[in-house]
C-alpha cells in the first residue's frame, strides 16, 4: 500500500510539471510564441527588446562610425573641390649684384581655369558625398538585419535552455519514480535503468542548450563593442505574422533600397569623374603682370604676358577613356546589385511563406496532438496502463515540437530581417556621433 502511494504521489508530482492541460494546448496553441518560457522565469530581471539591440548598435558600432566619418571627409573633399588655384609671385634677376649691371622683374601670375573644371571637380566631390551617405545607408541597413539575426538565434537559444530544463527536471523525477517501483517490485530494473539514462541525456542537453546560448548571448553583444555575453532577458518582437507582402510589392519597392540607391550614386559619380576629364582636356590660361627696373638705365617697364599649354601631345586621352570605362562598368555593377537584391528578395520571400506554413501547421495541428498525447500518457501511467519510460517519451516529443515551433518563428523573424536589409530605408546621416568622447 505505501508503494502503492508512492506511485500514486510521483504521478500527482509528474501531473503539476505539465506545461499545458489538454483544454489550455487547444486553446493557448496560438497564442505560443518565442519569450513566454523565459518571460515567466524572468519577471524581476531587466529586458532587451530587439528595437533597444537595434538602437544599441546603430549609436555604438565602430563599422557604422566609420562610415560616418567618410561622409566628413567628404565634406572637406567638397570644400577644397571649391577653391581657386593660387596666383604666384616672382622675382627674376639679371646680371650680378652690382647695380650698375643688374636689373629685376617682379611678377604676378594668376592662373585661369577653363572648360568648366572647377565645376566638374565640385561636382564629382557632391557625388563623392552621396555615394558615402549611401555606404552608411547600406552599413546600417546589413547592421539592422545582422543584429535582428543575432538577437533571434540568442532568443531562440534561451527559449531551447527553458525547454532542456524542462525536460531534465521532468527526467529526474520519473527515474527517481521508478527507482521507487522498483523497490516496491513493480517494475522491472530494466525501467529505471532506462530512465537514468534518459535523464543523463536530458542533462547534456541542457548543457549544450546553454552552452549555444552562451555563445549567442556573446555574437549578440558585440555589435555594441563587449566582449561579454549579453546578461538580460530577451523579449519577443512584436511582428505581425499574419501578413507577409507579395513578392511583387516587394520589388516594387527595391528601387527605393540603400543598395540599389548606392549603385546609382556610384554611376553619377563615374559621370562626374567623366566631365571632369573631358575639361581637363582644355589647357589653363595662365595671366602674368609685372615691372621691369633696369638699375643700368635706371628705366622701369610694365611687363604683361599670357601663357598656354598647347594641346599638342596630352589631350589627357587615356583618363577620358579609364573614366568612360569606369561609367560602363559602374552601370553594369548596378545591373549586378539588382539582380542579387532581386535573387535574395525573393529568397527571403519564399523562406518567410515556408516558415509561415509551418507555424500555422505547428499551431493547429502538431502542437495540440503532442500536448494530448502527452496528457493522454500521464493518466494512462496514473492509471497503472503506461510506464515512465512512455510518459518521457511523450514528454520528449512535446518539447521537440516546441523546440520546432520557435525555429520556425525564428526562421521567419529572420527571413523579415533579410527582407528589410533591401527595403527599409530611413535617413540616418548625421545622426550618429563619430567621437566616442562625445557619446
Amino acid at each position: 500500500m505505501q508503494s502503492l502511494h508512492l506511485v500514486l504521489g510521483a504521478a500527482v508530482l509528474l501531473a503539476q510539471l505539465i506545461p499545458f492541460s489538454t483544454q489550455a494546448a487547444v486553446q493557448q496553441s496560438d497564442a505560443f510564441t518565442i519569450g513566454e518560457v523565459a518571460t515567466a522565469a524572468n519577471t524581476n530581471s531587466a529586458s532587451l527588446t530587439l528595437e533597444q539591440a537595434i538602437a544599441m548598435t546603430l549609436s555604438i558600432s565602430p563599422e557604422l562610425r566609420s562610415a560616418a566619418h567618410s561622409v566628413e571627409i567628404t565634406e572637406g573633399a567638397r570644400v577644397q573641390a571649391g577653391v581657386r588655384p593660387n596666383p604666384e609671385l616672382a622675382l627674376l634677376r639679371e646680371g650680378t649684384s652690382s647695380r650698375s649691371n643688374r636689373s629685376d622683374t617682379y611678377q604676378l601670375s594668376l592662373p585661369i581655369e577653363l572648360g568648366g573644371k572647377r565645376g566638374a571637380r565640385i561636382k564629382l566631390a557632391e557625388q563623392d558625398q552621396v555615394l558615402a551617405r549611401g555606404d552608411v545607408n547600406v552599413t546600417a541597413a546589413e547592421l539592422r538585419a545582422n543584429v535582428t539575426a543575432a538577437y533571434l538565434e540568442a532568443l531562440t537559444t534561451q527559449e531551447h535552455v527553458a525547454l532542456a530544463k524542462e525536460s531534465f527536471s521532468l527526467a529526474s523525477k520519473s527515474t527517481n519514480a521508478a527507482g521507487r517501483r522498483v523497490a516496491a517490485g513493480k517494475i522491472s530494473p530494466l525501467e529505471q535503468t532506462r530512465s537514468s539514462v534518459a535523464e543523463a541525456s536530458a542533462r547534456l542537453e541542457l548543457s549544450q542548450a546553454v552552452a549555444d546560448a552562451t555563445l549567442a548571448r556573446r555574437r549578440l553583444a558585440a555589435f555594441w563593442g563587449s566582449t561579454q555575453p549579453e546578461e538580460r532577458n530577451l523579449v519577443t518582437p512584436d511582428i505581425n505574422l499574419t501578413v507577409i507582402p507579395s513578392l511583387q510589392e516587394l520589388q516594387s519597392r527595391l528601387n527605393a533600397s540603400p543598395q540599389i540607391q548606392r549603385a546609382r550614386a556610384q554611376i553619377e559619380r563615374e559621370e562626374a569623374s567623366f566631365n571632369l576629364a573631358k575639361s581637363d582636356r582644355v589647357p589653363d590660361l595662365t595671366l602674368t603682370f609685372g615691372k621691369k627696373k633696369d638699375f643700368q638705365t635706371n628705366v622701369s617697364q610694365t611687363v604683361v604676358g599670357m601663357a598656354i599649354p598647347l594641346p599638342f601631345f596630352n589631350l589627357n586621352q587615356g583618363n577620358l577613356l579609364s573614366a568612360m570605362r569606369r561609367v560602363d562598368k559602374a552601370k553594369t555593377d548596378a545591373e549586378i546589385a539588382y539582380l542579387n537584391a532581386t535573387q535574395a528578395l525573393a529568397d527571403a520571400h519564399q523562406r518567410a511563406s515556408i516558415a509561415q506554413e509551418q507555424i500555422e501547421s505547428m499551431r493547429s495541428e502538431i502542437l495540440p496532438a503532442a500536448q494530448s498525447a502527452f496528457n493522454a500518457a500521464v493518466t494512462g501511467f496514473e492509471l497503472g496502463k503506461f510506464g515512465f519510460i512512455d510518459v518521457l517519451d511523450a514528454q520528449r516529443t512535446l518539447f521537440q515540437s516546441r523546440a520546432q515551433y520557435l525555429s520556425a518563428l525564428s526562421a521567419r523573424y529572420r527571413s523579415l530581417a533579410d527582407l528589410e536589409r533591401y527595403i527599409s530605408v530611413e535617413p540616418i546621416v548625421g545622426n550618429y556621433i563619430t567621437d566616442r568622447n562625445a557619446k
